[in-house]
């Protein structure tokens, strides 16, 4: 495998190959797609915004997870 695909500043994870640009952009893209079918379920802006937090910590903590697999220390 040809690490590393990312590159930790503070407690973030900045891609820094063309295939953590990928999994980045993915993961952005999953994001919006929940927050589409989550607002169309919901009756208010609150219950929206209450259910996809839970689903963005899920999504983030996937993304670094796959970051500090793939980044070198």
């Amino acid at each position: 495998m040809n690490l590393p695909w990312f590159r930790r500043v503070g407690v973030f994870y900045v891609p820094a190959k063309l295939i953590g640009w990928i999994i980045f952009f993915s993961a952005i893209a999953y994001a919006v797609y929940v927050f589409i079918g989550i607002d169309g379920d919901s009756h208010s802006v609150s219950d929206a915004l209450i259910h996809f937090v839970f689903s963005l910590l899920i999504i983030g903590a996937v993304y670094s997870l796959i970051g500090f697999l793939t980044s070198r220390t």
